[in-house]
């Protein structure tokens, strides 16, 4: 098989890669300017607490304080206040001396109101490092929390991360359903199109047919035989365009009776040096559930993609097995040019063709009628770089 050389959505994946490099870029830097944010706001609240404790001291070094002094001493515990920071003064042997923003009770008993405080102490001594106060040689300390304001910021670069990430996911939801939705509508368009296209060729090629009918011995049977059935062929392919976009009917069919008559169909029209041989390893009276036409349309793509990956000389195996009692297995071998690794999953993408002309849906439409329509699966089972490539088809009963 040859390698993918023509993606004509490739543009749109473009886009996608644009608009989640774009993305993380707006995340990197609300992260970062969220942090500094937050430190601008950390060191604010740091210089807050200093600022009271130094009062705390000169209140206490001092007896001829001011009328000034005492409105800034207010002030900064206001603002202490404003920013709900919790603040809890102990002294040097930890029994609370003085508290700020703890919700307790103006009316709780002391020795209650001591025991509130001190579990209060213990939720909040690890957010920041204790500010010393010097009260004349006797030491206290003031411990406090960080600001409700504070803590938000610090989550919010996350939050935001968070929601981005949705928004990205969702982006793509829809990009990919709209896609999905463009190449259903080309398919049908197309096919539709298609089958409409072939219906005057095929009504005067049977009236051809039945022109060399009256001459039969200048036009043999033998030749107006065989373009009778090149004719129903085509008026299958016909109804399989024209069926696209509708639910198939499905129904039991024999497997080996259907596989097999038609690769030997396909046989006589493939080149001449591609050596194109089926083995049959079930019970030939195995019937899966299916549609005749859509799944030799199957077997069509991918061994006509196989010829094409050999240049018309090779050989191709076609292997029909049970998995186990409700599966069944078809390998279809080629000795064609390969696909490396990572481009497995890539050649069932639309658009991706190894050929100058086509559209590259083949192999696209080969998986959505064996996965969508007869609940199966089709994958590349085994692929080596100039040795040859192993599609696997998987029907379930």
């Amino acid at each position: 098989m040859k390698l993918p050389t023509i993606d004509i959505y490739s543009q749109k994946n473009l886009y996608q890669i644009f608009i989640g490099i774009n993305l993380a870029l707006i995340g990197i830097a609300s992260v970062f300017y969220t942090y500094n944010i937050v430190e601008s706001l950390e060191a604010r609240e740091k210089r807050q607490l200093t600022v009271f404790a130094q009062l705390i001291e000169y209140q206490a070094n001092h007896t001829d304080l001011t009328e000034d002094y005492t409105s800034l001493f207010e002030i900064v515990k206001e603002n202490i206040q404003q920013s709900r920071i919790q603040t809890i003064i102990l002294s040097e042997d930890l029994e609370p001396t003085g508290d700020i923003n703890l919700d307790l009770p103006s009316n709780l008993p002391l020795a209650q109101r001591q025991v509130r405080v001190k579990e209060a102490f213990e939720d909040i001594k690890e957010d920041n490092p204790p500010i010393l106060v010097d009260l004349l040689g006797t030491k206290q300390y003031i411990y406090f929390s960080d600001s409700p304001l504070l803590v938000q910021m610090r989550y919010y670069p996350y939050v935001q991360l968070l929601s981005l990430l949705v928004l990205a996911f969702l982006a793509y939801l829809v990009f990919s359903a709209s896609r999905t939705a463009e190449q259903n509508r080309v398919w049908v368009g197309l096919a539709k199109e298609t089958a409409h296209q072939l219906g005057t060729p095929i009504a005067s090629l049977m009236g051809w047919i039945e022109f060399f009918r009256t001459d039969p011995d200048r036009y043999p049977d033998e030749y107006t035989i065989e373009m009778e059935k090149d004719i129903k062929r085509l008026e299958m392919i016909t109804s399989r365009f024209s069926n696209i976009g509708s639910t198939p009917t499905m129904k039991y069919e024999k497997i080996a009776e259907v596989v097999g008559p038609f690769l030997d169909y396909l046989k006589r029209r493939i080149s001449t040096k591609v050596e194109l041989t089926f083995v049959n390893e079930l019970d030939t009276e195995k019937t899966m559930f299916l549609n005749r036409n859509l799944f030799e349309w199957v077997i069509e793509n991918i061994c006509k993609n196989a010829v094409d990956a050999m240049t018309g000389v090779g050989a191709i195996k076609v292997r029909m097995f049970a998995l186990n009692k409700q599966e069944v297995a078809i390998d279809i071998s080629d000795t064609g040019k390969g696909i490396p690794r990572s481009s497995w999953q890539k050649v069932f993408k639309p658009g991706i063709s190894t050929k100058k002309r086509g559209w590259g849906l083949g192999l696209t439409l080969a998986k959505r009628i064996v996965e969508e329509y007869h609940g199966g699966k089709l994958f590349v089972k085994y692929s080596e770089v100039g040795k040859g490539t192993t599609f696997r088809i998987i029907l379930r009963r």
